[in-house]
């Protein structure tokens, strides 16, 4: 029983240290209007997302999420690439509440795990912008400048 307590607040503190608010998305293979209409229906259609503002001179959407929602960000990218078209940058605006990064240890938040790339060591406070690093978020000449891989599902190679 005391596992269980144990358990569950592990599990709140977690969730109570970051929340993911917003995802401003930049696409590739856009070449009018309706392409991005299409990207826009495609992000709608996710449980978790409240808004969508497209940019259409830069081919930007940010993505406004449902509060206490769990944001999935390999869906965002999915619903983007069935519209046919490519990720080229996708920033995560996370609000986090002392949450600590020693070098490139493993941070887990929520069901996410992040490790960050040049970062020095820092107590995490306030709303931060996460570039997320992984092949199919960036564009393929900047993916190629970085020499990790992702070993399992929910890990995202990332930078403050």
């Amino acid at each position: 029983m005391k596992a269980i307590f144990l358990f569950i607040a592990i599990a709140l503190s977690m969730a109570i240290n970051a929340q993911v608010t917003r995802v401003s998305l930049q696409a590739s293979g856009l070449t009018c209007s309706m392409c991005s209409n299409s990207i826009n229906k495609a992000l709608k259609t996710l449980d978790f997302v409240d808004k969508v503002n497209p940019d259409l001179k830069t081919y930007t959407f940010e993505i406004l999420f449902k509060p206490n929602s769990n944001v999935d960000f390999d869906k965002i990218k999915m619903k983007v690439e069935k519209a046919g078209f490519t990720v080229s940058s996708f920033v995560a605006t996370i609000h986090f509440n002392n949450v600590p990064v020693k070098g490139s240890e493993p941070v887990t938040i929520g069901d996410k795990t992040f490790v960050f790339v040049n970062v020095k060591d820092q107590l995490l406070k306030g709303a931060k912008q996460v570039k997320v690093l992984d092949k199919g978020f960036v564009s393929s000449k900047e993916f190629k400048s970085y020499t990790f891989s992702v070993s399992s599902p929910g890990t995202y190679y990332a930078s403050i």
